[in-house]
């Protein structure tokens, strides 16, 4: 259990209470909690996961093995069981190699198990997040194609095991949002990617990576729709902080590398091509309406 606050007196009113009721212990000074490691200065607080990654080199056996600039490779193409049994099936062109006759792994629990650790990973480590997200796709019939670029991501975070996530200790103000879409990037059903990371003052407090749940026929259509994801995220954290009577500067800056999302979004006049998503058009204009952004 963590308790804070910027009260030492009511910290440490809170501690006695619950001492008085649940057998419990002090351990002072946040330093290692859930496999989350602290560091502190005057001016931040960096979280990391140095031990944990470590460890999880060693369990793999790859203390000796030469670390990897990237943490996936774009070039090789991954597929399920499912969908090499349809291009099978069909004798499709896509068909290549020994690919399709490539048996499951033996150990499918070894791989699960590599993604859950490599899941956790992601709480400080959000360069490895679209490569997580893209393999646990995975977990249900893995094969050796799919071991592979796991193991190459436990190689690529040797390259530096203690990097994390820096937290500020400035006031804050201010909450700024960059949000962008990986147009059709799932081969097997053409769905998008969705990203975005929020970050409050100085310090990042959200972020994610995800496949979005239906189909985009256009490359706006998933950007807007992943800047509706962002824009949930915000209402929701925004209402956090109000409960916990933070002052934050409105409107809110969010940023999207998308022309047509952001055109759409600052014409009123309603546009044929976009009453398949007009709900998210919708959303996003009420909160631009109430000075949320």
């Amino acid at each position: 259990m963590l308790v804070t606050g910027d009260s030492l007196k009511m910290i440490e009113e809170s501690k006695s209470e619950l001492q008085q009721i649940f057998q419990m212990k002090d351990l002072g000074e946040l330093k290692y909690f859930l496999g989350i490691e602290f560091a502190r200065s005057k001016e931040r607080i960096l979280m990391h996961q140095r031990k944990y990654s470590l460890e999880l080199i060693s369990e793999l056996g790859l203390s000796a093995a030469r670390p990897i600039c990237t943490p996936i490779d774009i070039n090789v193409k991954l597929t399920t069981k499912e969908y090499n049994d349809y291009l099978k099936n069909n004798n499709a062109k896509q068909l290549k190699g020994n690919n399709a006759k490539e048996p499951l792994l033996s150990d499918v629990g070894s791989y699960q198990r590599l993604i859950g650790k490599l899941l956790h990973l992601t709480v400080t480590r959000l360069d490895i997040s679209f490569s997580v997200q893209t393999l646990s796709q995975y977990l249900q019939q893995p094969k050796k194609s799919h071991m592979e670029p796991a193991t190459r991501i436990v190689r690529y975070i040797k390259n530096q095991p203690g990097q994390g996530v820096l937290i500020s200790n400035k006031p804050i103000q201010e909450v700024t949002a960059f949000c962008d879409a990986d147009w059709s990037a799932c081969t097997h059903t053409r769905r998008s990617v969705s990203g975005f990371l929020i970050k409050l003052g100085e310090s990042l407090v959200s972020s994610k990576s995800k496949k979005q749940t239906t189909i985009s026929r256009s490359s706006a259509k998933a950007e807007y729709r992943s800047m509706t994801i962002t824009v949930s995220e915000l209402t929701w954290l925004l209402g956090l902080l109000k409960e916990l009577e933070a002052e934050v500067k409105l409107p809110v800056n969010i940023y999207s590398d998308s022309k047509s999302t952001i055109q759409i979004e600052a014409n009123p006049i309603f546009h044929e091509r976009t009453k398949h998503i007009e709900i998210d058009r919708h959303f996003i204009r009420e909160k631009i309406q109430q000075g949320f952004m």
